[in-house]
């Protein structure tokens, strides 16, 4: 992907900067590409490739770069961000590069800020965010970067119009994201607002429930296609066979919300309609047979009710209450037509919902293999597992270990074809 800085700051001997404009990257409405980051959890970079990359096949100002930790740059229009925003469910954030600079301290990232045309988008009656993020930034503080950044873009304003926009951390129009790295500084415009992983349709979760964006993660990860049966006998608030249904309507995931670049200048509020509506007419109904869930606890399955239901797949969803090691496969595996699999997909927790009757954490891990094995020959299983004695635990030979990050949380997730005799000790 060819570079979008003509010119960036240049990183000299401490305390020598450049403060001109034109030696920054700005952000502006010309040329019609831009730079784009899509971050995403640690693990699913190249599941969110080929994501944008089938995205891109509709739309040749599209392009893909290459993988990086954590998240994946692209190239193209503001329509393509919209159409990312509107489509993609890996990534967290749709964010735009508005400029890098080589950095010595907390100044040179403030006059990244002040220089960059920060107008060209919003103006000074909206109020901002800053955040920021770092991996192996030299720097003792990097929420006083934050704060330049901010008195960057406040100083730009008053200069201009002699005001400063509000700060608001809560509920503010427009978001910063300032990323620092070992030597240069990025800053990018948010044009996604809330992140994407609010889909707009939950209204309450259970504790530590899986983020939407890495439940369809996992579902492409282990192998799952919109044509299989899934069941999650520990559903939660139903993130996992929520995501599989609206896949399998063909519902995009942000049809249902609102997004940042709504209320950035430049915002094309025609192209976003034919968009949407487009985006509408390509739901498919999903008859009902093919996504199962059950939970222990009875509140877990009328939110996942409740959950399936604003997202526009309650008819497409079977949910009840029951408990995991007493679960029965909801169809024969073995019977299904020609092309078409059963998968048990699950992110089993340690907490009440798996102990009823108090046991301890170590027991479950083989109660849970002990019905696999014997209850669900013929099915494909996926389990996210965080504590990494599991795979001991379990007693089954994964066919394969994925590494995939919740949050800060390095986690296995383990794929096994459930065959007759494939526990072992048991």
């Amino acid at each position: 992907m060819q570079s979008p800085y003509s010119s960036v700051y240049k990183r000299k001997k401490p305390g020598v900067r450049s403060s001109s404009v034109a030696n920054a990257t700005k952000l502006d409405l010309t040329p019609n590409t831009f730079d784009f980051f899509l971050p995403c959890p640690r693990g699913l970079e190249g599941a969110l490739a080929d994501e944008v990359k089938a995205l891109a096949a509709h739309s040749p100002s599209l392009k893909v770069g290459t993988p990086a930790p954590g998240g994946l740059p692209v190239r193209g229009t503001l329509t393509d961000a919209m159409l990312l925003n509107l489509h993609c469910r890996l990534p967290s954030r749709v964010l735009l590069l508005g400029g890098r600079c080589s950095y010595a301290d907390a100044e040179d990232i403030y006059h990244l800020a002040r220089d960059l045309a920060w107008e060209k988008w919003f103006d000074v009656t909206q109020a901002l965010r800053v955040d920021v993020t770092a991996e192996r930034s030299p720097l003792e503080s990097i929420k006083f970067a934050a704060l330049r950044v901010k008195d960057g873009i406040c100083d730009r304003f008053r200069a201009l119009t002699g005001e400063r926009p509000d700060v608001d951390t809560a509920h503010p129009d427009v978001r910063i994201h300032l990323h620092l790295r070992e030597l240069d500084a990025l800053l990018y415009l948010d044009t996604s607002g809330e992140p994407l992983f609010k889909r707009g349709w939950r209204s309450e979760h259970g504790a530590a429930p899986l983020k939407e964006h890495l439940a369809a993660g996992l579902l492409r990860l282990a192998g799952w296609t919109p044509g299989d049966v899934l069941f999650d006998p520990l559903c939660g608030s139903g993130t996992l066979v929520i995501e599989a249904a609206q896949i399998a309507a063909n519902r995009a995931p942000g049809l249902d919300r609102t997004f940042g670049f709504e209320v950035l200048r430049g915002f094309d509020a025609n192209a976003w309609s034919a968009l949407r509506e487009q985006a509408r007419q390509a739901v498919r109904p999903v008859a009902p047979g093919q996504f199962f869930a059950a939970d222990i606890d009875p509140a877990n399955v009328r939110m996942t009710l409740d959950n399936a239901r604003r997202a526009g797949v309650e008819g497409a969803i079977a949910a009840e209450p029951g408990d995991v090691v007493a679960a029965l496969p909801p169809v024969d595996a073995v019977a299904l037509p020609a092309g078409r699999a059963a998968w048990l997909i699950s992110n089993p927790p340690y907490d009440e919902r798996i102990a009823p009757e108090g046991e301890a954490a170590d027991d479950f891990a083989p109660q849970l293999a002990r019905a696999l094995k014997q209850r669900f020959a013929g099915w494909h299983v996926a389990l996210l597992a965080a504590d990494l004695h599991w795979d001991r635990a379990l007693r089954l030979k994964p066919r394969r270990r994925i590494v995939v990050f919740n949050g800060p949380i390095e986690c296995r997730l383990m794929l096994f074809d459930m065959v007759a005799g494939s526990a072992r000790g048991q």
